[in-house]
């Protein structure tokens, strides 16, 4: 019997780490071929995750363009997909989560009547602009998926509440796949200024910060509250790997560069972030990957958002959806920082999002799927 010929489509570094580890695992199963396509949506920080985990591309669109836009991203996606998926000849295309890679990709293909894998299926914030436009892109996915790999129980009953229920599998988050591959204890970390940092006190913080709806007021909420941090903490550290993104760079380097005991630094390698979480005593962030990264390493976190659509880890209590004011952002930090039996609260959290096997599971679905 022939293989499955299975095109992964991705373009950004947050669907990498999480679609990298679902490619190996392709590579390893004798009832699949394998083949990737990358959009290139983000450039350098894809590269460094597909040098992280050793994939080479079969197709590199290499969309990105300075000061791209949303139209511009999948003007550029419909017109150099199209022949990739022609050449390809695919059984089905996977994509991941709620990028416009993942969107763009999933029309082109349904275009072509070829059938659509959508992994991380059913999250949702139920607020079409928020996150924008990440919702809506992974709400068009599912309408236009055939498979929908859902990683948790509840993303399963979001989608049956939206009549999706043929073809769904709760299968884990491929994130906690990709941790394997990645946490060590014994890491020596590849950015330099990492490798100079005592971790050993407990009193280092991760800080990122990127979305679009935190762009401008929320961004500097978010520096003045750290300001707060940092005065009122003569023991914290934190440390930023800020975005490549101007909008961001502009704000986080013109508030908080040079504050003492505040580290600014380019984004880092998917390996070094991964250990960076685990190692630091409590993490702030507004990405969807990260909080449940973050959670896989047990480390507390705060939520810049205003929701999650990943509110499983706000019911194990290890996320903490704290919004983008900065009173309320130097409050709940504060008390992590000087309340023990709070940061226990936290730290002693179970893991919701899986078990390290969704690549595996996703697969399994697949073949079945294909009755081989």
């Amino acid at each position: 019997m022939s293989k499955i010929r299975v095109l992964s489509v991705f373009g950004t570094r947050p669907d990498a780490i999480k679609m990298c580890p679902l490619v190996l695992a392709l590579d390893r199963d004798e009832r699949t071929e394998s083949i990737v396509c990358v959009t290139a949506q983000h450039r350098e920080m894809l590269d460094q995750v597909l040098g992280c985990f050793g994939v080479r591309p079969d197709y590199d669109l290499n969309i990105m363009k300075p000061r791209q836009t949303l139209t511009t991203i999948t003007e550029a996606i419909l017109e150099k997909l199209e022949p990739v998926l022609t050449d390809a000849a695919p059984d089905i295309v996977l994509v991941h989560g709620d990028t416009s890679t993942s969107f763009v990709a999933a029309l082109c293909a349904f275009y072509q009547k070829i059938p659509v894998g959508h992994v991380e299926a059913g999250l949702r914030t139920f607020d079409r602009y928020s996150p924008f436009p990440e919702e809506m892109n992974r709400r068009l996915t599912g309408r236009l998926a055939t498979l929908h790999f859902a990683p948790t129980e509840l993303n399963r009953e979001n989608l049956a509440r939206e009549g999706i229920t043929d073809g769904v599998t709760v299968t884990g988050n491929t994130v906690i796949d990709s941790m394997k591959y990645t946490v060590r204890e014994d890491y020596t970390f590849e950015d330099e200024t990492l490798r100079g940092i005592d971790f050993a006190d407990g009193k280092t913080v991760l800080l990122t910060a990127h979305r679009r709806e935190n762009l401008g007021v929320p961004m500097e909420n978010i520096c003045r509250a750290v300001q707060r941090l940092i005065a009122r903490y003569p023991e914290l550290r934190v440390i930023w790997p800020v975005h490549l993104n101007p909008a961001v760079r502009e704000t986080a380097f013109g508030m908080l560069r040079g504050l003492p005991r505040v580290t600014l630094i380019e984004p880092t390698n998917v390996v070094d972030t991964h250990n960076l979480m685990a190692k630091c005593a409590f993490v702030m962030t507004d990405s969807g990957g990260i909080q449940e990264e973050a959670t896989a390493v047990g480390v507390p976190t705060l939520v810049l958002r205003t929701e999650t659509e990943r509110p499983e880890g706000l019911d194990t209590g290890i996320l903490k959806l704290v919004g983008v004011e900065e009173d309320a952002i130097f409050d709940t930090a504060s008390r992590l920082l000087s309340d023990p039996a709070f940061y226990a609260s936290m730290a002693g959290a179970k893991n919701p999002y899986g078990d390290g096997f969704a690549s595996e599971r996703i697969i399994d679905a697949i073949c079945a799927w294909k009755g081989v």
